[in-house]
């Protein structure tokens, strides 16, 4: 019953540089070997290992980038192989919706992707409960290269960050996992152990537990069928509206058709219940050898917590522990602007883009790009990926390879007088050759009040007559605006911050 991972089958893409960890189940008492060979037959390496708790795990030492190899696993007389095996750039891209976005779905469609054979995705089955149909769902995923059949069913992000990637070091072939849902907070991608070191964690399996009431897996089943028959009709209703108006928008859609229903019940099998996904997905590819990690969430957690930063540190190190890599490089995305249609200021997304930016800042091997300057009036799911799938390429240049853009962002501060006085990372301008906008200026009492600012001499001056002795400033302190206009000299916006 030799079983390698289905991570290890026919056009996998293994990491370069980096211990290769090869996986899979086996009976016990058996013992399994792996022999690596390149594209002309030459063994790279080999190595074997005990199965234990009918699982093996073969390390075998880093190898440099190349294609065409070969993998053969043996086990007394059984025998697996897998073809066309490259090793390369393996990266997991994590989070919710907006990095679960197909490509097809985006801007551009699917159109804008280029066929490319070392450019290959590994998609984890969506299951949020591990059952006999999640086994087999898994055991049945395959690594696909980008074609134009495969391309939309990607994630557009993933898919334009892996074609910058493989722009800039063509000799390099990049492997992209994807491990992602929809409407998922932090908590559902770490394991309850984890949630339990921390009291915000304990709040969330506690009211997720509380809001469950001991509800049986069959009415959980049954409720979501429900919940599935009411955004079936939904879209129908949607689709039809579509068909007959062409150009109508969201707002016109949900005045014909009612509220999208979503409203996806509570239970065992939800896949957002803390500490399910981890389960689910994430443990089918762990411990793989990573390059990086690409993420894109925190949507969903503006308006429960307001300690996303200590919950995200909490994901980094657990991700960094189950994929044996304690420097492994994180790099995510600070949250667009958004807010509902003709909806009122809550500040909690300004608060979630501080608390990633703190994340950042304090967890070591961390990367963060940032799209104040993108989002979209009252759509959650901005359609304009390319700017995120590039500004992440040009992060993992930056940090992977030496060489990169960012967006600036706030240095140091101090306060001579009614002006303080904020040094950036690198220089900045407006982009519409009007005054700095956004910015807001606070005494001791906290109270923050429109100010005025100058850039002069590679710094920004922020004041304001209301305030004779500032001791706090902030720029973009709002969930939606597009006046937003500080951007550095490579055209990337100034990180929002408060100091």
């Amino acid at each position: 019953m030799l079983e390698a991972a289905s991570l290890f089958t026919d056009g996998a893409v293994l990491c370069r540089e980096r211990e290769i960890r090869i996986f899979g189940k086996a009976e016990d008492g058996r013992t399994v070997e792996a022999l690596l060979k390149n594209a002309d037959g030459t063994v790279l390496a080999k190595g074997a290992a005990a199965v234990r708790n009918g699982r093996f795990l073969i390390c075998l030492p880093p190898q440099k980038a190349q294609t065409g190899c070969g993998l053969l696993l043996t086990s007394g007389e059984e025998r697996l192989t897998a073809a066309d095996i490259a090793i390369g750039d393996v990266y997991l891209a994590g989070g919710q919706s907006n990095m679960e976005m197909e490509l097809q779905n985006a801007a551009g469609g699917a159109g804008q992707a280029e066929e490319d054979p070392l450019l290959r995705f590994f998609n984890v089955p969506r299951k949020a409960v591990v059952n006999e149909e999640q086994r087999r769902a898994v055991s049945e995923t395959r690594w696909r290269p980008v074609t134009r059949e495969t391309a939309g069913f990607n994630s557009a992000v993933a898919t334009i960050f892996g074609m910058q990637m493989r722009k800039k070091h063509p000799e390099i072939p990049v492997g992209i996992i994807g491990c992602y849902w929809g409407g998922t907070s932090v908590t559902c991608w770490m394991d309850e152990e984890t949630l339990r070191t921390a009291t915000e964690g304990i709040r969330y399996l506690e009211d997720y537990a509380e809001a469950c009431g001991g509800k049986s897996m069959e009415t959980y089943l049954e409720e979501e069928a429900a919940a599935q028959r009411a955004i079936d009709e939904w879209c129908r209703k949607a689709d039809a509206y579509r068909a007959e108006h062409p150009d109508a928008d969201d707002r016109e859609i949900t005045k014909a058709c009612g509220l999208y229903p979503w409203n996806p019940p509570v239970g065992p099998g939800s896949p957002y219940r803390p500490a399910g996904l981890a389960e689910s997905m994430l443990q089918e590819i762990t411990p793989a050898a990573l390059t990086a990690i690409l993420y894109y969430q925190g949507e969903e957690d503006t308006w429960k917590t307001e300690r996303y930063d200590l919950l995200m540190t909490m994901l980094i190190r657990y991700w960094r522990k189950i994929f044996r890599n304690p420097e492994l490089p994180f790099l995510f995305v600070q949250l667009p602007m958004w807010i509902q249609y003709d909806g009122e200021d809550t500040f909690t997304w300004a608060r979630t883009r501080l608390a990633q930016a703190a994340v950042r800042d304090s967890v070591r091997n961390t990367g963060m790009i940032c799209l104040l300057d993108e989002g979209e009036y009252g759509n959650i799911h901005p359609l304009n990926k390319r700017p995120v799938g590039e500004r992440l390429a040009e992060l993992a240049g930056k940090m992977l390879y030496g060489e990169g853009e960012e967006s600036p962002r706030m240095a140091e501060k101090w306060v001579v007088g009614p002006v303080i006085t904020v040094r950036m990372t690198a220089p900045v301008h407006t982009r519409d050759g009007e005054a700095p906008k956004l910015l807001e200026i606070a005494g001791e009492d906290g109270a923050f009040v429109p100010a005025e600012g100058e850039i002069a001499d590679g710094m920004l001056r922020i004041h304001s007559e209301k305030i004779p002795l500032p001791v706090s400033a902030r720029y973009a302190w709002t969930d939606w605006s597009e006046e937003a206009n500080l951007i550095g000299e490579n055209g990337l916006p100034l990180e929002p911050f408060r100091i």
